[in-house]
């Protein structure tokens, strides 16, 4: 299990499943993320492209120890929960995961969404007899106004509709739901920062610890291959033009600092440097 320290701050990545994602002219993933133009960033070998030329997509939540707390951000699918991406339900070890490392999931003090996507909000619940529960049942659930009130209002996405109900509304009814702005302070070592563009409410997470500091990337990047080309956007990308200016904004004002960039889809390392590349930037260890 990956795991980095940032000062007083530890930070261990859970894997929930890592998704080949192949380029399908109709309907790609990342626009621009031809194969071919993909062969033209020898550094993505063989770390963040398989051998079939896929792009390796990882799902992972990240657990966040500070001093006096217990913080997890992003939680995944989740399991027996139906999904246009996924074949069948997952019915993964994750939590036993997050326990083998003394983890207990009552344990976790907040939880942190740094957007409300299928695969950012899984595991907010988990299934109890017929109903959906708080699986983190001690822990205050972060989530982005702005975020809420937009994707409450998205009443033509049925399946994003899907997710609000079994992945967020049972947060809401239990309590356990704190809603915030993007700019919101978790603790003396944590706070978000608005990263907007992706979704309209979306946020990253700062780790500053002891002169040390680290950033969450969230889902403003899915790919390293989006460092060497911030242009590229998922169909995902509510706002692309407001997603490619953070981009653009975030790898500059990183690139040859020391700050450590985690991602929140790269798959192992998971996390590293950004370095200036020419007119673009590189993912370094």
């Amino acid at each position: 299990m990956l795991s980095w320290q940032v000062g007083a701050v530890k930070i261990t990545r859970v894997l929930e499943i890592e998704v080949p994602v192949a380029y399908y002219p109709k309907y790609p993933f990342i626009r621009g993320a031809t194969p071919e133009a993909v062969k033209a960033i020898p550094w993505l070998y063989p770390r963040f492209i398989d051998e079939h030329g896929a792009l390796r997509l990882s799902i992972h939540a990240l657990l966040v120890e500070a001093p006096g707390l217990r913080l997890v951000v992003d939680t995944c699918f989740g399991n027996d929960k139906k999904r246009r991406m996924l074949r069948e339900p997952l019915a993964t070890d994750f939590l036993a995961q997050m326990a083998s490392v003394g983890w207990e999931r009552e344990a976790v003090d907040v939880v942190v969404c740094t957007h409300l996507h299928v695969d950012h909000v899984g595991w907010n619940t988990m299934k109890q007899g017929d109903s959906w529960v708080p699986t983190f049942p001690n822990a205050r659930y972060l989530i982005g106004r702005r975020e809420l009130e937009h994707w409450t209002a998205e009443l033509e996405d049925a399946e994003q509709q899907d997710v609000l109900v079994d992945s967020v509304q049972p947060i809401l009814d239990a309590g356990l739901a704190e809603l915030v702005e993007p700019d919101y302070r978790i603790s003396p070592e944590i706070r978000l920062t608005p990263t907007h563009g992706h979704t309209p409410g979306h946020v990253s997470v700062v780790i500053e610890s002891q002169g040390e500091r680290a950033v969450i990337t969230g889902d403003i990047s899915h790919h390293p291959c989006q460092m060497a080309h911030p242009e590229w956007c998922p169909d995902v990308d509510v706002d692309p033009a407001q997603a490619i200016a953070t981009r653009r904004r975030l790898f500059a004002e990183w690139a040859d600092q020391p700050v450590l960039v985690i991602g929140t889809h790269y798959a192992a390392p998971t996390a590293g440097h950004v370095k200036r590349d020419g007119e673009a930037f590189r993912f370094d260890d």
